[in-house]
């Protein structure tokens, strides 16, 4: 895979977000950086669902700041709109954790459009900040979300 391709792999949890006049700026769509949030969004409650909630993660010394991000804008966000946030992990290493993501509005009941894809990379440190492996019970976990794949996604 190449360092900036993005697509999702099964299983993909996805979760939805209605747009809050916050996000927006004063051009009236959502503010860039505000697709990082949403990000964490998907993750978040992709890990809540299916491994560990990250407060349970934080209680056993970890943290998993993003070391890398990437962000493809396809067509811009606006108030009011609900978006449908897809979160799919895709890489797992002893300290590592990489996640696509694909953001849309559901434009009618069968299009939708793509608003925005990308990454993130997390990286286990503890509370000192130095890199330090994933607990069993974390590896463990989140090693079954990329189980759930097919022998054809496992294979790449």
């Amino acid at each position: 895979m190449s360092k900036l391709e993005v697509s999702l792999a099964e299983p993909v949890f996805t979760t939805t977000y209605r747009v809050i006049y916050g996000d927006t700026d004063a051009a009236g769509v959502v503010y860039n950086a505000n697709y990082l949030r949403y990000f964490e969004i998907g993750r978040t409650e992709m890990m809540r669902a299916w491994a560990l909630p990250y407060s349970a993660i934080e209680e056993l010394g970890c943290i998993l700041p993003v070391t890398e991000s990437y962000l493809r804008f396809k067509a811009p966000a606006a108030y009011d709109d609900l978006l449908t946030i897809a979160t799919s992990l895709v890489e797992v290493s002893k300290v590592t954790c990489r996640f696509h993501y694909a953001i849309s509005r559901q434009e009618t009941a069968d299009r939708a459009t793509l608003l925005v894809r990308g990454f993130t990379v997390h990286a286990c440190v503890n509370r000192q900040g130095k890199l330090t492996p994933f607990p069993p019970v974390v590896l463990e976990k989140i090693k079954a979300i990329l189980e759930k794949r097919t022998p054809s996604q496992q294979n790449g």
